[in-house]
């Protein structure tokens, strides 16, 4: 059921609901104004949202606490974390317990953390999952990438250092490092650390095989 004169409240505080009649917000949450709250929007548990926010629609987010000036893009599922002022999150992303965004932090879409810390102003913009990590002040984080944390038994920690690049469609192979200002090659395996400034590369070598789609359809015939 709809708490309307909860609701009223809210909105008497400097909160914009756009559609009330599908959003829902447990007692114990608080927003501060100017934030706008899309159709849809769950706030549950003892969640707290800053101010001037815009969580787009059909975004649940569960005892968790959000900065000032903080967008949440559509579709978006944060539960136990903490994104902090200016942070911008999916569409389609999900924060798992103990995450943490950093001022600044963008977290595109399809992208999943799971306990983990990201230093201010890092990104992970598409298509990652980065779980048990540590990342650093200015970290970018490409597409595809993969921190491998689960080796069947144990959970293992990824430490990325300040303004690291990995390239897109890595894995990062925990326990491992990726020192301060070191890149990691679009495609590599990594499975040991990289030092600070290095670039760390694993990747087959490419062969190109001439003629070979002529001869193949000939071998059909």
């Amino acid at each position: 059921m709809v708490d309307f004169a909860r609701l009223d409240a809210l909105r008497a505080g400097g909160v914009t609901l756009q559609d009330p009649a599908t959003t829902f917000i447990d007692a114990d949450v608080t927003i501060g104004a100017g934030t706008i709250l899309h159709p849809g929007v769950t706030l549950e548990g003892r969640t707290c949202i800053g101010a001037n926010c815009r969580i787009r629609s059909w975004v649940r987010i569960t005892d968790s606490t959000v900065g000032d000036n903080v967008l949440i893009n559509d579709s978006c599922v944060i539960v136990e974390s903490r994104i902090d002022d200016g942070g911008r999150v999916g569409p389609f992303a999900h924060l798992r317990p103990a995450s943490h965004m950093k001022d600044g932090c963008h977290v595109g879409n399809f992208v999943e953390l799971k306990k983990t810390v990201m230093g201010e102003g890092s990104k992970a913009n598409h298509l990652a999952y980065l779980g048990d990590a540590t990342l650093g002040a200015g970290v970018n984080i490409g597409a595809g990438t993969i921190t491998c944390n689960y080796d069947g038994v144990t959970k293992h920690p990824t430490t990325i250092e300040d303004g690291a690049f990995i390239g897109s469609d890595s894995q990062l192979v925990a326990p491992v490092t990726v020192g301060a200002g070191a890149y990691v090659a679009a495609g590599s395996t990594i499975t040991d650390d990289v030092p600070p400034g290095a670039l760390g590369i694993a990747r087959g070598k490419q062969r190109n095989i001439l003629d070979w789609v002529a001869r193949k359809k000939k071998s059909r015939q």
